[in-house]
């Protein structure tokens, strides 16, 4: 038997009015997804619990079948995994991203034009790196660079007793002061965030980004922190050998930690210019290398749902529909095995507010010797909640999809 999840990120929507009210996955063309929807069980899961913070984190170990409860020790420490950071048990993680601000005098004065500094490269990212950790780094701080504008803050000997360090993508176009944490235990951190502006404006990379019409990194922005994660086996827990496909380190992270291996996909970005062809072809291939289980995150559409790009995120569900499912599909049945897909998002990313919501997403699973007729000929929100289904505790899912 053969398993494969593909998550649509922050794929769920509200309402958009710029779309006539309706939402990307009702408007978007993805008759592959439809038809197996059509022939599946679809319904709505819960992946994040009451209390929790709609994140990719919480939300994938809850799709991937980790209780977000007794597993999650922030976001950071898994992307940190990724990047090949070794943590000493009395190091903390922080998500450092490279972000845009606007250019008033007074640093608290200024707005996140925006959180991915127009989608840096990662090799711009790396000189700006680079140039943090020579300044601030080497002592009680070390940074590391990731993928883009994702890079890795160490904090030896630090605490997760920091305030509320709000994420970047929740304060687009908003004045930063009111969302800068006034914790004591914070004020270095802090400091570091208002210093780096003066450190980067100027940096080269970045009068030649603007130079080009692109928007430069003048910021550091830390939050996300946490401590050493520590995941159980996946195969151990759940009896199949996986394999995570993804572009970003939060995903990498939480494979590697979970004892699946990570295949790199050239030219996969997290973003609507991905190499969709490439991740499903790297899924093709684990599956040809022993593998039973493919988790295939794709970032693009909950990009465009904090970018507000309501056609781009029509346009992120449409390619893989056109580009990921017919090869995996194509792949599956001849593979000669039975096999099932789920598909879902994470949790919802709505036009409407730019950033994570915690409403129930839709789900569907196909089994292809237990094809069933689910009632539903094209799936999106709503027609997910009208099957009546319902999965109230996320981490579960993944013990119905398993099960034969």
């Amino acid at each position: 038997m053969k398993y494969a999840i593909v998550l649509y990120d922050g794929m769920a929507d509200y309402p958009v009015p710029a779309l006539g009210g309706k939402t990307p996955m009702e408007l978007a063309k993805k008759p592959n997804f439809d038809r197996l929807a059509s022939k599946g069980e679809v319904g709505l899961v819960k992946t994040v619990g009451e209390g929790l913070k709609p994140g990719s984190d919480i939300a994938n170990l809850s799709v991937m079948g980790y209780d977000p409860a007794v597993y999650y020790t922030g976001r950071s420490p898994l992307e940190a995994v990724s990047i090949g950071v070794k943590m000493a048990d009395d190091d903390i993680a922080m998500r450092c991203n490279v972000v845009t601000l606007s250019d008033e005098e007074n640093y608290d004065e200024k707005t996140m034009v925006d959180y991915s500094a127009g989608d840096i490269s990662s090799e711009d990212a790396a000189e700006l790196i680079k140039a943090v950790q020579e300044h601030f780094g080497g002592g009680e701080f070390d940074f590391y660079n990731g993928v883009s504008y994702r890079h890795c803050l160490i904090h030896h000997g630090g605490t997760t007793e920091l305030g509320s360090m709000t994420p970047p993508h929740d304060i687009s176009g908003r004045v930063v002061g009111e969302y800068i944490s006034t914790h004591e235990n914070a004020k270095k951190l802090t400091a570091m965030m208002r210093e780096s502006y003066a450190l980067l404006k100027d940096h080269p990379v970045n009068l030649k980004r603007i130079a080009n019409g692109q928007k430069p990194g003048n910021s550091i922005w830390l939050w996300g922190e946490g401590n050493r994660p520590s995941l159980d086996n996946f195969e151990e827990l759940y009896g199949v050998k996986g394999s995570v496909i993804s572009a970003v380190d939060l995903l990498k992270g939480i494979g590697i930690a979970a004892g699946m291996s990570t295949p790199e996909v050239e030219g996969a970005t997290g973003y609507i210019d991905t190499n969709f062809e490439g991740k499903a072809n790297a899924a093709v291939e684990e599956f040809r290398n022993g593998k039973d289980f493919v988790y295939i995150h794709i970032e693009a559409p909950d990009e465009c749902g904090h970018r507000n790009e309501p056609e781009n995120k029509i346009r992120a569900i449409e390619l893989i529909d056109e580009k990921v499912l017919p090869v995996l599909t194509g792949y599956l049945d001849n593979c000669g095995e039975d096999y099932k897909i789920m598909i879902l998002p994470d949790h919802p990313t709505p036009i409407v507010t730019m950033t994570h919501a915690s409403d129930p997403v839709p789900y569907m699973i196909y089994h292809k010797n237990g094809e069933v007729e689910s009632g539903v000929e094209s799936i999106n929100e709503n027609t997910a909640k009208a099957t009546g289904n319902y999965v109230e505790v996320g981490h579960t899912l993944i013990k119905k999809f398993l099960e034969v």
